[in-house]
């Protein structure tokens, strides 16, 4: 094998929407204060998801130690890859987000955080992973143009 693929053990998608539930939350004060130190903060927790991996998120960590030991066993484990992307899209907006703030190109801002935001309820409210759906249409597209060469 000559390229290394990170496998990360599959992830419980209650910790995955509790997540979700306090970054909307975190978002939510961002939008409401325009502080740029907060969505800095969270652009921090997104990229600990999205490098580190939920073993290492801060709220993956919270999810674990507060609410896991008090809960059932998961029924169901979700592929830990399309989270992590969806993690690095929120970094994504999150940057930008702090780049419209320190700026003063505010507008650019509030949108970017407004659009993290709303992925953000999405996964917390109804469990709709934005970024996860992002991730396996790019791996249909992928494996399309690897089968077509083939």
């Amino acid at each position: 094998m000559s390229a290394s693929v990170r496998s990360d053990p599959p992830v419980d998608p209650r910790g995955v929407r509790f997540a979700a539930a306090l970054t909307t939350a975190v978002l939510a004060v961002v939008l409401l204060t325009g502080s740029d130190w907060l969505l800095g903060a969270q652009a921090v927790v997104f990229a600990l998801g999205a490098f580190a991996g939920s073993r290492f998120a801060p709220y993956s960590v919270l999810y674990r130690i507060l609410l896991a030991p008090r809960l059932a066993p998961p029924t169901e484990r979700e592929d830990a890859a399309p989270v992590r992307f969806s993690q690095l899209v929120g970094l994504a907006f999150a940057v930008v987000g702090v780049a419209g703030y320190l700026t003063g190109l505010t507008v650019l801002g509030v949108v970017a955080t407004a659009l993290a935001l709303a992925a953000a309820f999405l996964n917390a409210a109804f469990g709709l992973c934005l970024g996860c759906e992002m991730y396996a249409v790019i791996a249909r597209i992928r494996n399309k143009k690897l089968g077509a060469t083939a």
